[in-house]
């Protein structure tokens, strides 16, 4: 396992499947830390914990992956995060929490609020290491262009969750 998520207490793991692929779901006491499809860029690997299917913030966070694939609203779900990682990324990633479903965002729009403006590719790579896919929404960040642009889980996916948001690309 990777170093960020090494000296974490009360790990357990569980797996999630999806209709664009399975994924791994890292859980601490305090909340989902990591949830990844397979193969996916930054995966951590092997990860040395129980499998816990019913651990609560697994719970929560299938009842969340339920209700978006099924075109529900996701807002009334809590799913705790404990998400690991600078200050910086955290920053990114609160800011990708504000992106509604069905919208987009830029690199730039991004980097702007979180007061790096001029700081898209360091925000492009934080966000490239979100440790939590789909409820933390890497994938509603495109580029300036309105282009697709890179996504740790393959840009298939990415294209696959933005149309089943409804977000029409150019």
């Amino acid at each position: 396992m990777t170093p960020a998520f090494a000296d974490l207490q009360g790990l357990a793991q569980c797996r999630i499947a999806t209709p664009v692929g399975p994924m791994t779901a890292l859980l601490t006491e305090r909340g989902l830390a990591g949830l990844w499809f397979d193969a996916q860029v930054h995966h951590p690997g092997p990860i040395d914990a129980p499998v816990s299917d019913d651990h609560a913030h697994a719970m929560a966070a299938r009842q969340w992956l339920d209700a978006y694939w099924h075109g529900a609203a996701t807002d009334a779900i809590e799913v705790p995060l404990d998400l690991q990682g600078t200050a910086f990324q955290r920053d990114v990633w609160q800011a990708l929490l504000r992106i509604g479903r069905g919208r987009t965002r830029t690199y730039g729009e991004i980097a702007a609020e979180v007061g790096q403006a001029g700081s898209a590719r360091a925000v492009g790579a934080a966000i490239g290491r979100n440790p939590v896919s789909v409820i933390v929404p890497c994938h509603r960040v495109i580029g300036a262009s309105g282009s697709l642009t890179g996504y740790a889980g393959g840009l298939p996916r990415k294209l696959a969750l933005l149309q089943h948001e409804g977000v029409l690309l150019t």
